[in-house]
């Protein structure tokens, strides 16, 4: 006999003490399913075409990365791209000596050719003293002339009369003393005393002497100066020349003159100034040649070389490529300068390369920022 629940337990069963619901039609545990398995086919079929979406998206970016890595390494094996500035000597001109500015001729960015007068120095001092230096080496000149011309036709026939003379008085005075000598002996004594012989033998004596003077003046007279009177006479022509050239070497350095085709950087000194050794007037900057400062990784130094064509651009003239060839490595390797920019070559050491640079327009400026393109050879571009 059943009680007011229908419930039935089995002690023996843990599962029997649970309630047993009552039995439901087909019908009604259909319709639960179906509204339940709806919202998970919409999210299935939603995140499958998410899902196909980013594969579609990842293929994409993937294929385009390895195309433009393709592209970045074809072009890196055929040329190579180094960026740096723009370089080129500077010349400081100064006086070679101390003394006053009187001219200065150019202005800041004026071009300037080779052997063009820049500036003047006061040589109103200067010039009396060439001119008085000048005198000196004529004057010398004239007698080393002379030394070497010897004596003139005229002098040597005075020394001839010369000669004739004192043998004339040689010639009386040996007949005076043979007669008072002879004289002596015929009058024993008596007609003519002993300090009468001896005053016309002395007499004698010394016209004989003056004969013999007269002959080497005339042989002297022949033969003409000493060789030695010759060398010292050519010596002090020469002290004096140096001395002169020295003068007119300071004169000629009263001009500064410019070394080189150029263009006037900085103009220091102003006329009414001091100019000394020690202090520039001019600064010039050479204009040819230049050369772009550019500096390339180990990993490419094996790529250049020497004589290699390059083609360089600035940013002012981005579409105007000038030609020009590696023209010195360096072959120490040294930091990256801070000028570089490249950011995967700061922290390396790298190699100074110059690249000289055909500019006939001189439209390039020091320190401007140059790209160099260098065509690697096949060899190179492996």
């Amino acid at each position: 006999m059943s009680g007011p629940s229908d419930e039935v337990t089995n002690p023996s069963n843990p599962a029997s003490s649970a309630p047993v619901a009552a039995p439901t039609t087909a019908a009604s545990a259909a319709a639960p399913a179906v509204h339940a398995a709806t919202p998970r086919s919409f999210l299935d079929r939603y995140k499958t075409s998410f899902i196909v979406g980013l594969m579609i998206l990842a293929a994409i970016a993937i294929g385009f990365g390895l195309g433009r890595i393709g592209r970045t390494s074809g072009k890196n094996q055929n040329r190579l791209v180094l960026y740096g500035n723009v370089d080129l000597r500077q010349v400081n001109l100064s006086f070679n000596d101390s003394e006053r500015i009187v001219e200065v001729l150019v202005q800041e960015g004026a071009k300037v050719t080779r052997g063009q007068i820049l500036a003047r120095l006061d040589t109103s001092r200067l010039r009396p003293e060439a001119a008085t230096a000048e005198a000196m080496v004529e004057a010398q000149q004239a007698a080393v002339d002379r030394l070497h011309h010897g004596s003139r036709p005229q002098e040597i026939a005075q020394a001839q009369a010369n000669v004739a003379s004192a043998k004339a008085d040689q010639v009386n005075a040996a007949q005076q003393w043979t007669r008072l000598n002879a004289l002596m002996g015929l009058t024993t004594g008596r007609a003519i005393s002993e300090q009468d012989l001896e005053s016309a033998k002395a007499a004698m004596d010394s016209a004989q002497a003056h004969l013999s003077a007269a002959v080497q003046g005339l042989e002297m007279s022949r033969i003409g100066p000493r060789k030695e009177d010759i060398a010292q006479g050519e010596a002090q022509l020469r002290a004096n020349a140096s001395q002169l050239q020295l003068l007119l070497r300071q004169l000629a350095d009263s001009e500064l003159v410019a070394p080189c085709d150029a263009v006037v950087r900085s103009r220091l000194l102003e006329p009414g100034e001091m100019a000394t050794p020690q202090r520039p007037v001019l600064n010039l900057g050479i204009v040819d040649p230049k050369w772009v400062r550019a500096y390339v990784s180990e990993s490419e130094l094996g790529k250049i070389h020497p004589g290699m064509s390059a083609s360089v651009t600035t940013d002012s003239y981005p579409n105007r490529a000038l030609s020009g060839w590696v023209g010195f490595i360096s072959s120490v390797a040294e930091f990256t300068p801070k000028a570089v920019q490249t950011t995967e070559l700061r922290s390396n050491l790298v190699y100074e390369v110059r690249v000289f640079v055909h500019d006939p327009e001189d439209e390039m400026r020091l320190g401007m920022p140059a790209t160099v393109s260098l065509e690697l050879d096949p060899g190179a571009r492996t």
